[in-house]
C-alpha cells in the first residue's frame, strides 16, 4: 500500500508537534495503528487507509494548534486523536478560540477536552447544570471561573459558593476553635481557586462587599438566592434532603452549577447521595442538562487518568476484590 506524505514547514513548529523523542507520534502510530516515520519536517504514513486519513487529520489538528502559539502536551494529542474518531474537529479547533476569562497573572483559562467545552456551553446556556465527574476534570475550576466572568460582566450581582462542610453530616463539634475555625479546612479548596482566579486581594475585596460569599451547606437553608451565581461543590456528600433544600434555593436571575465525583461518596452506607438522585429526578428537564465527564477530562498528572481507569476496573470486578 502505497505511504501518504505530510508534512509543516516550520523547524520549531514540527519539534513542538512532533514531542520530545517523537514521543507524539509514537502515541499516534499506538493508537491509529499506523508506522510514522519523520524525516526533517515530513512525515511518512504507513498503513491502512482509513489510518492513514486519520493520521493526516490528527497532525493537521495539531499543526493548527502548534500555529497558534499552544504547547503540545501527550494530553493534546489524546484529544485530537479522540476529536477525528468522533469527528469533533470543529469542537477541538474551537477549544483554541475559547476563552473564560484571563486571571491577575496573565493565564488564559479555558476548556482543555472535548468534554470540558460541552460542560462549559451547558454551563452558559442552562439555569441548572450538574458537572459530575472524576478528581482533576476541571469540575468546579471552570465553573468557578464562569461565575468569575459572569460577575464581572454585571450578569450576576454575587456568587455563592458551597459545600458540605464534613462527610454529608456537618458534625464540627470535635474540631478545636471557634465555627469559622471549624469550617474553614472544608471550604479552603474554594478559597485556594478565588486565588488563582482572582488574586486574594481582589477576593477579599469581593468578600467585604458581599460579591462572593463562600459558607457551608447548612448555611443556605431558608434562603432565597436571587441575582446570583451557585456553586455547590463535593455534591456527592450531600443527602437526599440536602439537596433538595439545595436546589430549592434558586431565585430569580440566578444560574446554579452542582458538582462532584460519585466515585468518592463519604456518605454512611446505605444513604443515598444526594447528587445522584439529582441528577436521575431532574435529568432531561427544560433548563437542566447533566454533563458527565470522564478520565479521558482529567487535566492534572497523566498518571491521575490512568489511576481512575485502574480503580474503575478494579471496582467493576476486572481485579477481584480490592478491598479484601
Amino acid at each position: 500500500m502505497p505511504l501518504t506524505q505530510w508534512a509543516i514547514a516550520d523547524n520549531r513548529a514540527a519539534t513542538t508537534l512532533f514531542g520530545h523523542g517523537d514521543e507524539h507520534l509514537r502515541l499516534i502510530e499506538e493508537r491509529l495503528a499506523v508506522k510514522l516515520t519523520a524525516r526533517g519536517n515530513t512525515i511518512a504514513i504507513a498503513g491502512s487507509l482509513d489510518g492513514q486519513n486519520q493520521a493526516r487529520e490528527v497532525l493537521d489538528l495539531l499543526a493548527e494548534w502548534v500555529a497558534a502559539g499552544e504547547l503540545v502536551s501527550r494530553h493534546t494529542v489524546e484529544t485530537a486523536i479522540r476529536a477525528v474518531r468522533e469527528g469533533a474537529q470543529v469542537q477541538f479547533l474551537h477549544l483554541l478560540t475559547e476563552s473564560i476569562l484571563t486571571t491577575t497573572q496573565g493565564k488564559v483559562v479555558r476548556p482543555k477536552t472535548l468534554g470540558q467545552q460541552r460542560y462549559v456551553e451547558a454551563i452558559r446556556k442552562r439555569t441548572l447544570v450538574f458537572g459530575m465527574g472524576p478528581a482533576g476534570t476541571g469540575k468546579t475550576f471552570l465553573a468557578m471561573a464562569m461565575a468569575v466572568q459572569a460577575l464581572r460582566a454585571h450578569a450576576v450581582e454575587r456568587i455563592v459558593l458551597t459545600r458540605p462542610a464534613v462527610e454529608a453530616g456537618e458534625k464540627l463539634g470535635f474540631l478545636p476553635g471557634d465555627l469559622e475555625d471549624k469550617v474553614d479546612p472544608y471550604l479552603r479548596p474554594l478559597y485556594d481557586a478565588l486565588y488563582e482566579l482572582l488574586g486574594p486581594e481582589a477576593t477579599e475585596k469581593y468578600r467585604e462587599r458581599g460579591h462572593i460569599e463562600i459558607a457551608p451547606l447548612a448555611y443556605m437553608r431558608g434562603r432565597t438566592l436571587n441575582q446570583s451565581f451557585v456553586i455547590l461543590d463535593e455534591a456527592q456528600n450531600t443527602s437526599y434532603e440536602q439537596m433538595k433544600m439545595f436546589l430549592t434555593r434558586l431565585g430569580q436571575g440566578s444560574r446554579m452549577v452542582v458538582t462532584g465525583d460519585q466515585t468518592q461518596v463519604d456518605l454512611p452506607a446505605g444513604h443515598i447521595s444526594g447528587l445522584a438522585a439529582a441528577a436521575r429526578i431532574l435529568a432531561g428537564l427544560e433548563d437542566v442538562e447533566v454533563v458527565q465527564l470522564t478520565e479521558r477530562d482529567v487535566v492534572r498528572h497523566p498518571l491521575v487518568a490512568r489511576i481512575i481507569a485502574a480503580y474503575e476496573r478494579a471496582e467493576a470486578g476486572e481485579a477481584g476484590d480490592v478491598r479484601r
